[in-house]
């Protein structure tokens, strides 16, 4: 992934507080053991736990063997993304229609060393431990590996920490451009509202106001 200076993160806790904000949905990405073959793509949702990814797969998923050949993989999580037209990106005094169109976007990429967890101990530990993160207003029943209903699913899935080894992260908002050029764009994504106009908006912002002109850097 190209990360550019002024789209870099500003330190470990920028990303870690976007990730706050946002449901830890992504996708899992692992080399096909057939290296002819296209690599994996798994859609899950994860937990951050300490220097770890946690997850849980369903025991049937082909990607098994595949995480069972490799040494590495990589997670990746994207937010607040947007379309940003010509018309919003012409240079002052120019023609709308010179402008150049780009896409806005929050990304975190973990690289990761995984572990397969097959105990069934250390499986309910590890959804006890998603549960604490993704539904922490409880309300489900106790996951014990002897209890229903969790003590006769759990042969069904396996459990996955991502050991993370590096971490690269993305806030692609124009952050080079100057300010009241940016504040225009934002302006412009409040008043469309489409999809996550609105997060994108936020988050060009909050790098305003983090990192003000990057040109006088």
């Amino acid at each position: 992934m190209l990360v550019h200076p002024w789209d870099a993160a500003v330190s470990d806790d920028e990303w870690r507080d976007w990730l706050g904000t946002t449901a830890l949905f992504g996708q899992l990405i692992v080399n096909n053991a057939d290296p002819s073959h296209a690599p994996l793509a798994i859609p899950s949702h994860a937990v951050l736990e300490g220097e770890d990814l946690w997850m849980h797969l369903a025991t049937p998923n082909p990607v098994w063997p595949h995480l069972q050949a490799t040494k590495e993989v990589r997670f990746t999580v994207v937010g607040d993304y947007a379309y940003i037209p010509s018309t919003w990106r012409a240079k002052a005094g120019g023609a709308d229609e010179d402008g150049v169109p780009t896409s806005y976007y929050a990304t975190v990429q973990f690289i990761c060393r995984p572990e397969i967890v097959d105990d069934p101990e250390d499986k309910a530990a590890l959804l006890r431990t998603q549960f604490a993160h993704i539904q922490p207003e409880g309300g489900h029943a106790p996951v014990e590996t002897e209890e229903p209903p969790y003590g006769r699913m759990l042969p069904g899935i396996r459990g996955l920490r991502l050991h993370i080894l590096d971490v690269l992260a993305k806030f692609k908002y124009d952050d080079h451009n100057p300010a009241d050029h940016r504040e225009r764009v934002s302006a412009n994504l409040e008043a469309r509202g489409d999809f996550h106009d609105a997060g994108a908006a936020t988050q060009q912002r909050r790098r305003l106001g983090l990192r003000a002109e990057w040109r006088d850097r």
